[in-house]
């Protein structure tokens, strides 16, 4: 073969590595301007060392990816007042994640920092480009010179520092595809007695009394609300309560901080003119009426209430709910009504629920794809 001419596909397959490498920096423009080995690598106990170090990082990097996914899976993490019991265990839950988190990754960039430093040798190179795709010859002289470099770093020989490393790289990625994608685990869509979208703490589990709580206040402080307890164009926040919680402090603790289940429990002021709308005529209790408090935009908190207008407003987008005509949205980006709750008062005289929200509780995007199959 002539100087002139470019070896073909098969010859360049029969050529060995060092070949390619020679021809590819010989030919491709690539002009070493200084070369000095690793700076960590010069002597055998300068190596041992260095690979020591890299091993105890990688090390650290996967026990804070452990702790991590034991913090994400097991530590608590519902809201817990702080006079409640139990508070400085739900208290660390964010910083947990934040500093076994940050720990995985700095780890991981330490020991590949100090991979690169320790072993692999100091070059600097310069090389012209021409624009347009590579031809076939300097794709094989690429790979050569990609191999040749990862033997001179030792990463091939030094099998503990491979494992753990790229271990260490897998358990990083599977952390953030679980933080990214573990909430879509579960189908989101599936109704039934499980279904988050569809259900909440206002469903009646074999048949049990839900009383309304009036919300706030220590855990134990149990204040069930009767009609007198609200004055006419006056409301209360109230949540679900059954009376096998009585005493469950986590149980109550659930059933407040649950974000689907506050509710404003509104008593119209006398003579008002009321529009139900189509299948809620029989979700209220005279002059009582019950609706979610979260805001069917985006699921801020739609926790204000205009008394003299009777409307709720959302202060994040500003949505307001018309009440007396079904909490339907009069402004706002909001696109459909508060979900209502069927009310009525027991014979001891409290309020109670007579089922679950008849419509999902929160965004309207949740409604995406139920019933399209």
């Amino acid at each position: 073969m002539s100087s002139g001419d470019d070896p073909t596909g098969p010859e360049l397959e029969r050529m060995s590595r060092e070949e390619l490498v020679e021809l590819g920096s010989s030919e491709d423009g690539v002009r070493v301007v200084a070369q000095e080995p690793a700076w960590r690598s010069a002597d055998a106990r300068g190596e041992r060392r260095s690979r020591r170090r890299v091993t105890l990082w990688l090390v650290l990097s996967l026990m804070f990816a452990g702790a991590f996914v034991w913090g994400y899976l097991f530590w608590p993490s519902t809201y817990v007042p702080p006079d409640a019991p139990g508070h400085t265990a739900y208290l660390f839950y964010t910083p947990i994640l934040g500093m076994t988190f940050f720990g995985m990754v700095a780890s991981l960039g330490t020991a590949m920092v100090l991979y690169v430093k320790s072993f692999y040798p100091n070059e600097v190179a310069v090389q012209e480009l021409e624009p347009g795709p590579s031809p076939e010859k300097e794709r094989f002289t690429a790979a050569a010179t990609f191999a040749e470099a990862g033997e001179e770093t030792g990463f091939g020989r030094r099998s503990m520092i491979r494992r753990l490393g790229l271990t260490a790289f897998g358990v990083v990625a599977g952390v953030g595809a679980m933080i990214g994608i573990g909430g879509l685990v579960r189908d989101p869509w599936k109704e039934g007695d499980d279904a988050p979208l569809w259900v909440t703490g206002w469903r009646s589990i074999g048949g049990e009394t839900v009383y309304m709580r009036e919300a706030g206040g220590a855990p134990t402080d149990i204040r069930l609300v009767r009609p007198e307890d609200i004055d006419p164009n006056g409301f209360v926040t109230v949540v679900p309560f059954r009376e096998s919680q009585r005493g469950n402090v986590k149980e109550l603790l659930e059933a407040e901080s649950s974000p689907d289940n506050p509710v404003m429990l509104i008593r119209l002021p006398p003579g008002t003119q009321v529009q139900n709308l189509p299948g809620r005529e029989d979700l209220h209790y005279g002059s009582f009426y019950a609706f979610s408090k979260v805001c069917t935009h985006l699921g801020c908190p739609a926790s204000l209430y205009d008394t003299r207008l009777q409307m709720a407003l959302c202060p994040c987008h500003q949505s307001q709910f018309k009440i007396t005509e079904g909490a339907r949205p009069i402004f706002g980006p909001a696109a459909r009504p508060l979900p209502q709750l069927p009310i009525t008062v027991n014979d001891e005289g409290y309020f109670i629920a007579t089922g679950d929200f008849p419509d999902p509780v929160g965004p309207s995007f949740w409604e995406i794809g139920r019933g399209t199959e």
